[in-house]
């Protein structure tokens, strides 16, 4: 196929950049990969469950393919930002026809109450990366007490639960859900891997509470409970008699200091539900109870990193509400809100665009989509002058002399299987930049 002659930039090598990539070379631009972290994958290297190896490396394996790719250029260990290697307007300066930004959601999304900064409080996303040993969470000192608890209803609060009971074996897990027993957001697998662990008294107790108001929603509080009961007939075994729990109805409203000022307790609210388009409503009901915990972890979602320099609309990037190139009448268009103003040439995928939205498959659909925006963009823009990709190419490495290409991937990866089977591990990693860059520069002289 010949090339189009067109130069895209991809900000974030996960799931949604990676698919990104793939289609924008099908469709014949060249693509120049950026990402921050030396490795390729994003989530489904750093945030996946630590022992899923089968999963990682199917995911690597396409990953792979995707960067042998002629038209496919990997930047690792090069930042996009305010403050990083480049800005938005330099990739605008250096030539790149359009800039597709699938950084994911890369902050922790703030709960919003006293004391949750409070040393013994974590939020989700720091703790997957410091189990799955991304730079420099690896190395993170992280206290964990004998009594969590996890506040979320999703797959990152079991994946934690799991880690807890599994890895840390402490002594009682607590998950502290904001809505009810038919809201929880969780896949029945998840819920199997610590189901061995569920304290199935205090659930029938916690539901029960719940029926009255289920009803009149027009719940079912016995599927509910089904699908509890299901999965414990299915767990994984557990040796560890530890405790897991759920506290349904419950909004987290302070987090208490001991005498030292560490965390030793959350107040919550009781909550009602309410209907309400998307699903039932948690309204408060001013009654609050203490619960007592050595360690909080809030798993609630994410928001973007304002360090891109993309305009924010809350805790996303701005999306075009009327936007010139929808794709099954989905934005992926960068947008000023406080201009009402495009951000021309700039697009947004996967978590970039909807923080917190769908797994690996979602994301690939997602970014697909959105180069089909992009072909849009660039269609109507036949004509226009853009310096050539060997131009950019040739700018692009004076500057980011740094930068970690594939062979130096390639080169990585082979060393951590290797260490694998000497060391007679499923996997090793490398948690340390310094380390995989000493790796990748041996016998390069430098």
């Amino acid at each position: 196929m010949t090339g189009s002659g067109l130069m895209v930039a991809v900000i974030g090598a996960g799931p949604a950049g990676m698919y990104a990539s793939k289609q924008l070379a099908a469709d014949g631009h060249e693509v120049v990969l950026f990402n921050k972290d030396i490795k390729p994958g994003g989530l489904a290297e750093y945030g996946i469950y630590l022992n899923k190896y089968k999963m990682k490396e199917g995911l690597r394996k396409q990953f792979r393919s995707i960067l042998a790719d002629p038209l496919v250029h990997y930047y690792g260990n090069c930042r996009i930002g305010k403050d990083g290697d480049l800005t938005l307007d330099d990739l605008r300066t250096l030539g790149f026809a359009a800039v597709l930004v699938t950084t994911g959601a890369q902050s922790a999304k703030p709960l919003g109450i006293p004391g949750e900064n409070l040393p013994g409080v974590y939020h989700a996303k720091d703790v997957v990366y410091h189990y799955n040993l991304l730079p420099p969470f690896g190395r993170m000192t992280m206290k964990v007490g004998r009594k969590v608890a996890v506040v979320g209803a999703g797959n990152v609060m079991m994946d934690i639960a799991h880690w807890l009971i599994d890895e840390k074996r402490v002594d009682e897990v607590v998950a502290v859900v904001r809505r009810g027993p038919a809201e929880v957001k969780f896949d029945k697998k998840e819920l199997e891997s610590i189901a061995a662990n569920l304290d199935m008294d205090e659930l029938k107790q916690e539901i029960s509470h719940a029926t009255p108001l289920m009803r009149s929603l027009g719940q079912d509080p016995d599927a509910a409970f089904a699908l509890y009961k299901d999965a414990v007939a299915k767990a994984e075994p557990h040796s560890a008699s530890i405790r897991f729990s759920m506290r349904f109805l419950s909004s987290p409203r302070e987090c208490l200091a001991d005498a030292s000022g560490n965390f030793c307790g959350l107040v919550v609210e009781e909550n009602t539900l309410a209907p309400a388009d998307g699903g039932p409503r948690a309204i408060g009901t001013g009654l609050l109870n203490t619960l007592d915990a050595d360690t909080l972890i809030l798993a609630i979602g994410d928001r973007v990193d304002d360090h891109l320099g993309l305009p924010l609309n809350g805790n996303q990037y701005g999306i075009h509400p009327k936007p010139a190139y929808p794709v099954d009448g989905i934005s992926y268009e960068a947008y000023d809100p406080t201009t009402n103003r495009a951000v021309e040439g700039i697009f947004m995928a996967g978590w970039a665009r909807l923080a917190s939205t769908g797994l690996v498959g979602v994301a690939r659909k997602d970014a697909t989509n959105a180069t089909a925006a992009i072909g849009q963009y660039l269609a109507s823009r036949i004509g226009a002058a853009h310096p050539s990709t060997s131009t950019i190419l040739t700018n692009l490495q004076q500057r980011l002399a740094h930068r970690v290409d594939t062979a130096d991937i390639q080169k990585l990866e082979a060393y951590e299987q290797d260490q694998a089977a000497v060391r007679g591990l499923e996997a090793f990693k490398l948690d340390t930049n310094d380390q995989m860059l000493a790796v990748i520069r041996a016998d390069k002289g430098g």
